[in-house]
């Protein structure tokens, strides 16, 4: 029997989910329901399967492995495994500078 991962939201992605839910809803209630059930839906396939998604390669070209991403439409999903758990980061918009992101999400969480 395959080993069954659990996923779970940092604070930072549900920030990050909830602002992108947000964003959208204002434009197209529609359509922002609609990604946050694919959104769910990516997540929930980790749990059978959470070495799916590729290292980021910004952070693999600075020797940091650690981390996978999903692409889902425009936004990058990015999480790591950990033991039996799956841990969602962030979630970043593709079209944006990926290092400048996550830098500014990195100072805003070690701010807190």
């Amino acid at each position: 029997m395959a080993k069954k991962y659990r996923t779970i939201f940092s604070r930072l992605a549900e920030e990050d989910l909830i602002e992108l839910i947000d964003y959208h809803y204002s434009v197209n209630p529609e359509f922002s329901q609609k990604l946050l059930l694919t959104m769910e839906s990516r997540v929930d396939e980790l749990k059978d399967l959470p070495e799916r998604g590729w290292i980021v390669p910004e952070l693999e070209k600075q020797n940091i492995v650690d981390f996978r991403e999903l692409i889902e439409g425009n936004y990058r999903i990015v999480y790591a495994i950990q033991e039996k758990n799956v841990v969602i980061h962030t979630i970043i918009d593709a079209r944006r500078n990926f290092a400048d992101l996550i830098i500014r999400k990195l100072m805003r969480l070690h701010s807190r």
